[in-house]
């Protein structure tokens, strides 16, 4: 086994998760990262934790959400799997599947009711300790355009890493979105949007919920957001590629939507329900250790001079009490590259220009 894998599993289970004596630990992974799998359930033995290793295949996946196409959308929450979740203390889910465009031929409609039923599953593992990981696989490589030592090496030198020292980086930008009552996000021509955060809280993403980590992320007042986003890199979406997505927001709500590709996948995903009609996260990226696109959300999401926004549901920690938590079956990531023409603004000064900021060495 490489060691890199034991690395990666002794940061997931002692500074995400903190698994220790008595937890059940579901690990959620694909046969392809068996070796994280073993390692975890090592590291369980170790700390007296009680694991079990649930696979998952999206061949199987694919295979049902198709034939209940077929019979009209028509899905339950499986209450068993409910149940397992609801005697869990601890998850660890990792995506590297044998092939990362496996469900791309399932209906987007389709997609979104799975989505729903799902929902009840995914709120009782958000109550819990979780984090959702990546194992290197060569579907995942090939779906980066790199190959599968040098997607090993960019994968573990962004999650093997002194997260001590990024949440120190980090925070001077919680402080900043903490301290303000409006953001504003200008890139290029095409995105112009601002947002009230007032009340609101931005959390140091550094790895207790996603591996790697490496963001600032808050939600914003869910009817405050105004005006047009253009997100100039492409998401994959259950094995579809949507590219050039462009929102018009008003009052919060997206009013108008457009996608130079897959605009059907999009729509499928804005009409899942009215939830996923509102924004429910701002992000900001700060990882410098992934300084490539690679198709991985996980990943991409966190890279350095860009920031993300997710329609659908919104982080309850990151909603204040005085404020409306937007809820979905959908949390949908999409990114803009800040890194040319580009600012953020808190309260109309700007805190990054050209995905430097204002603390950073070259700030002008």
């Amino acid at each position: 086994m490489d060691p890199r894998v034991r690395e990666h599993a002794e940061i997931l289970a002692d500074h995400s998760t903190e698994m220790s004596e008595g937890d059940n630990v579901v690990i959620q992974v694909s046969p392809e990262a068996e070796d994280l799998a073993v390692a975890l359930h090592e590291i369980a033995g170790d700390r007296g934790a009680n694991p079990i290793w649930l696979t998952y295949s999206d061949r199987a996946d694919r295979a049902f959400m198709r034939a209940r196409a077929d019979e009209g959308n028509e899905f339950e929450t499986p209450q068993h799997q409910l149940s397992c979740y609801e005697d869990a203390d601890v998850f660890v889910i990792a995506r590297g599947g044998a092939n990362a465009t496996e469900k791309g031929d399932v209906p987007p409609e389709t997609t979104a009711a799975h989505r729903r039923s799902m929902n009840p599953v995914l709120k009782e593992r958000l109550s819990k300790r979780w984090n959702l990981t990546q194992y290197p696989t060569p579907a995942h490589a090939q779906l980066a355009g790199m190959s599968t030592e040098g997607y090993e090496n960019f994968v573990w030198d962004a999650i093997n890493k002194d997260w001590d020292a990024q949440h120190e980086f980090q925070q001077g930008m919680v402080e900043i979105v903490n301290d303000a009552d409006e953001i504003r996000i200008r890139s290029g021509d095409e995105t112009d949007l601002t947002m009230s955060v007032a009340g609101n809280t931005a959390i140091n993403d550094w790895g207790k919920n996603n591996m790697p980590a490496g963001e600032v992320f808050t939600a914003p007042v869910r009817d405050s957001v105004e005006g047009d986003v253009y997100f100039d890199m492409p998401l994959y979406r259950h094995g579809k590629e949507i590219e050039g997505v462009r929102l018009r927001f008003e009052e919060g709500r997206v009013e108008s939507f457009s996608a130079e590709t897959n605009e059907d996948a999009l729509a499928g995903i804005l009409n899942t329900d009215e939830g996923s009609r509102y924004l429910g996260e701002l992000g900001i990226g700060m990882n410098r250790d992934i300084d490539r696109f690679t198709y991985n959300m996980l990943f991409d999401e966190k890279m350095g001079d860009t920031v993300h926004m997710a329609v659908g549901s919104a982080y309850p920690e990151t909603v204040g009490e005085e404020n409306e938590v937007n809820e979905s079956a959908e949390h949908v990531d999409m990114i803009v590259d800040m890194s040319e023409g580009s600012t953020i603004e808190a309260d109309g000064e700007v805190v990054q220009r050209n995905g430097t900021f204002v603390f950073e060495d070259g700030f002008e």
